[in-house]
């Protein structure tokens, strides 16, 4: 129950975003003539936040299913960059491991990354609990768009934008708790760079890249002197039930 209630806490900057931009895609798929069903189905199995709404307008652009699929993968490819980091770390979680994998959302990335975890909770179980909250908080959000949406009596225009404002705020905090800024700088010029030269559409998958290459080759530098950090967790270690202490970079 503590790790429970420590995974639920963590979640709560990211749970109005997932609910205002499940709702208006539920609204979107409700408008565009689908039943509450494919919205519900679209949260559990697609899961891409703001590429669920894309994919509205290209259903009702009539695009094939294969050109919907291919350009979801180029938009959301860049969870290939930033999910190398979590392998060993999922993999440790047994069964969880597909799961974790699957539903590692930028919203996740980003709590994960930044998570502190007391002494009486289980590392392994808190993270489950958070990527397991989150992803029903967007199922629920989708289907009740698409139940409910036509009652809100209020423009949802623009709503998409509080997924940027909370990488924003995540941003300005690791800024503010990184001894080294070289990381955020990197991505900064690689985006700028290529926004310049392949416009808003085509940048993200090129920035991304040459983001890791560049942090990769600085890797040393940026590790240099730092320790190995404690995460601990409540794990019987032997049959009287004493714990241990794992420790992960």
């Amino acid at each position: 129950m503590k790790s429970f209630i420590f995974a639920f806490k963590q979640t709560i900057p990211v749970l109005f975003p997932y609910l205002f931009i499940g709702i208006a895609f539920g609204v979107l798929m409700d408008e565009a003539g689908y039943t509450a069903g494919w919205s519900l189905i679209s949260g559990l199995f697609i899961y891409a936040g703001s590429m669920q709404i894309v994919m509205v307008s290209l259903l009702t652009a009539g695009a094939s299913l294969g050109t919907i699929a291919m350009m979801t993968f180029f938009v959301n490819a860049r969870h290939i960059f930033y999910g190398l980091a979590f392998i060993e770390r999922f993999r440790k979680m047994g069964r969880k491991y597909p799961y974790m994998v699957v539903t590692l959302t930028d919203e996740v990335y980003s709590i994960l990354c930044n998570i502190k975890y007391p002494v009486d909770v289980d590392a392994r179980q808190s993270d489950f609990y958070i990527t397991l909250i989150l992803h029903l908080v967007w199922i629920l959000s989708c289907l009740a768009g698409a139940l409910f949406g036509q009652l809100i009596p209020y423009d949802l225009t623009g709503i998409e934008f509080s997924a940027t404002a909370f990488f924003i705020t995540v941003c300005m905090n690791q800024w503010k708790s990184m001894n080294s800024h070289w990381p955020a700088l990197t991505g900064l010029i690689s985006a700028v760079v290529f926004y310049t030269i392949l416009g808003p559409n085509q940048f993200i998958l090129p920035a991304l890249t040459l983001s890791v290459l560049v942090l990769i080759m600085m890797k040393p530098r940026l590790t240099a002197g730092q320790k190995m950090q404690p995460v601990k967790e409540c794990k019987p270690a032997s049959i009287d039930g004493a714990e241990e202490i794992i420790y992960e970079y």
